[in-house]
């Protein structure tokens, strides 16, 4: 029976003032029940825009088909053929600017909750015991992943299904990237993204961490290991700073930093491996979703405070509409359309003479009004002179942006990257300027979705298939 409701079935979620005191996951998920109802919200059309906007074109009329039917299982299955990583999509992704967007019920309705559902599948499959994997056929042929993110661990996916065997080397001591080190617990817990390895693991995927491509091992010595293509997903790790007074001071973390020693390193805890300050107020600089995410864990680490610190205005914030409604949920101050300009500290009376030895008392930022648009199309903020204002704080966090890393460019002849340091490479394939080398995902494109992320080495892998076969 269709259902022509003109709202979406809402989330379940952990109420505001108790989530935002715990690293509990903060969405509860669909139950089977709300799952089939808003199933039937789908019209099934024959043209399946909703497909077009996926950047890895998941089968999504069919998996709600199934859902319909009451088989879950087989819309997992489903998904599986176009996804790696459906518990981790169905969390992160931003359907709402992609899939969800060209959604028909959208049009004048809610579309219809395409990621609420595509959690709800990988959530009951995985909550299956002893499920089989289909292993592939070994088709005799080598190829290594450099990094173990979205889009190596995509890539890695793919190529396995096709028989290839595949070795992903991480850097750090646990797989999944940017989905372990920065995306907090309260939205993807760490349990999920283990599941999704231990998946790919299943298919024959071997996982070595601890390895720094670059340092332990260079591109070239893994051609000379055997592997005939390599595909190098090594994300964007290298943290921006804005240049102003007092970013040197004790109490000024990057958000990559500050992210990695909370989720990674499990500095929440009681008794930490790593330390982090825990803050009593914090500003958080920045308007995505990694600021939105050191915010709400600065929050979970005991602050009283937190600010949000974005030069533009709320219609201009690039962030999950959710991220940004959770934020305000839990508490935080959005101080919006002021930029900082210095960042204040006191110093001890034997440490004046070092200014890296200060600590963070406040934060100067001044008032903006936005002028006419600049190059991205939004419009540029200009500073109003004069209204400089004091937010007393003894924390900032900045988080305005990432680079990739410069390490595995400076150690691999023939590998071009581009003036903001992405690996350059064919649009329609992954392929760099060396031979048999691939890359995508942030390594590429700078900071960007987990979901484009996948849709980058999902390419690579069918690029580097056609390679090895043609050679």
């Amino acid at each position: 029976m269709p259902n022509m409701s003109p709202k979406k079935n809402p989330m379940p979620s952990q109420e505001p003032a108790i989530r935002a005191r715990n690293f509990k996951e903060v969405t509860l998920g669909y139950t089977a029940e709300i799952a089939v109802d808003e199933a039937n919200r789908c019209l099934h059309c024959k043209n399946a825009p909703c497909v077009q906007g996926c950047p890895v074109n998941i089968h999504i009329p069919d998996f709600i088909q199934k859902i319909k039917e009451g088989d879950f299982e087989g819309a997992y299955q489903t998904i599986s053929l176009s996804s790696s990583l459906p518990a981790v999509c169905g969390r992160v992704c931003p359907q709402e600017s992609q899939c969800e967007s060209k959604c028909v019920r959208g049009i004048k309705t809610e579309p219809v909750g395409i990621g609420r559902l595509e959690r709800f599948v990988a959530d009951y499959h995985n909550s299956l015991e002893n499920v089989e994997v289909n292993v592939p056929t070994p088709n005799g042929h080598r190829v290594a992943v450099v990094g173990s993110g979205p889009s190596g661990l995509t890539c890695a996916g793919d190529l396995a299904k096709l028989g290839y065997q595949v070795t992903v080397y991480e850097a750090l001591h646990l797989a999944g990237g940017v989905l372990v080190y920065g995306i907090p617990e309260f939205r993807l817990p760490k349990k999920i993204v283990q599941k999704e390895v231990d998946t790919l693991k299943k298919l024959g995927v071997d996982v070595e961490t601890n390895v720094v491509i670059g340092k332990t091992l260079t591109i070239d010595e893994l051609f000379e290991m055997g592997y005939e293509a390599v595909f190098v997903g090594s994300g964007a790790g290298l943290p921006r700073f804005m240049g102003i007074p007092g970013e040197s001071l004790k109490g000024v973390y990057s958000a990559n930093e500050f992210l990695t020693r909370s989720n990674l390193m499990k500095a929440y805890e009681e008794n930490p491996t790593t330390p982090i300050l825990k803050a009593k107020r914090v500003a958080v600089v920045g308007g995505g979703n990694v600021a939105m995410d050191a915010a709400r864990t600065a929050l979970r680490l005991g602050a009283d405070k937190v600010y949000i610190v974005y030069r533009r205005s709320l219609e201009e914030l690039p962030a999950r509409k959710e991220e940004v409604e959770h934020a305000m949920e839990e508490g935080i101050d959005f101080q919006l359309l002021e930029n900082p300009v210095e960042i204040l500290g006191y110093h001890n009376a034997e440490d004046r003479r070092d200014p890296k030895n200060g600590f963070v008392t406040g934060i100067k930022v001044i008032r903006m009004q936005l002028g006419e648009p600049d190059a991205s199309g939004r419009r540029r903020p200009v500073e109003i002179p004069g209204s400089e204002e004091v937010l007393p704080v003894d924390c900032v966090v900045i988080s305005i942006g990432t680079s990739p890393n410069p390490l595995i460019k400076s150690t691999t002849a023939g590998l071009e990257v581009n003036r903001h340091g992405g690996i350059i490479v064919e649009e329609e394939t992954g392929k760099t300027t060396k031979e048999g080398v691939y890359a995508g995902g942030d390594a590429v494109t700078g900071a960007a979705t987990v979901i484009l992320a996948m849709g980058a080495g999902k390419t690579a892998a069918k690029a580097i298939d056609e390679y090895i076969q043609n050679k």
